[in-house]
């Protein structure tokens, strides 16, 4: 009954503007740059995933600075997407059915503020999008607990080290990719499989 309204919800916001030149970008963080990247690139409409840092303010931040949770930068991805293919509604219905929006600096084992829930938004219609749809989410009482997702301007985005590029499709023997990016994996394909590549 949930997924059902969760998906009312996010179907019955509609967005007006489109993007010039049929390109539009969107940052989250989920948790898992690794998680999200694997998830976003399958989604038809989306061109590329990149992961990386927003929210922080040092510059050049690197991993091992970041997983210090020092820094105030979150793990993100940075996507850019054709949206007369894929809206901004529907990358956001991945975005909240794809982790725990209750969990505050954690998802799963991963813990520290680098691993925050957050919508990092580009223009005032998808900070108007992303509030909407939090307010919405959360009188609909989707989940037991409040949402601490955080709705924030873009500031920066820094890249993340290039070894981090398609790492569950370049690593598939690595422990963390098969104990907790391919059961995402699996659950999103059978949520999405109409949305997908």
């Amino acid at each position: 009954m949930k997924k059902i309204i969760l998906s009312i919800l996010l179907s019955g916001f509609i967005m007006t503007a489109m993007a010039q030149n049929n390109i539009d970008t969107a940052t989250f963080g989920s948790g898992c740059f690794w998680c999200s990247e694997a998830i976003f690139e399958r989604l038809q409409g989306v061109n590329e995933v990149t992961p990386g840092y927003a929210g922080g303010t040092k510059k050049n931040p690197s991993y091992n600075l970041v997983c210090s949770g020092t820094t105030n930068y979150a793990e993100v991805i940075q996507l850019t997407y054709n949206p007369e293919i894929i809206s901004y509604n529907e990358l956001l219905e991945v975005f909240w059915k794809t982790h725990d929006p209750t969990t505050l600096n954690r998802q799963g084992a991963d813990v520290g503020t680098q691993y925050r829930s957050v919508i990092f938004y580009h223009n005032q219609q998808q900070k108007e999008t992303a509030e909407y749809y939090k307010t919405e989410l959360y009188k609909a009482k989707i989940w037991n607990k409040p949402i601490v997702t955080q709705i924030e301007p873009v500031t920066n985005f820094y890249p993340a080290e290039k070894y981090h590029n398609d790492y569950y499709k370049n690593n598939p023997g690595n422990g963390y990719c098969n104990f907790v990016i391919t059961p995402k994996i699996e659950k999103f394909e059978k949520l999405f499989k109409e949305k997908l590549k």
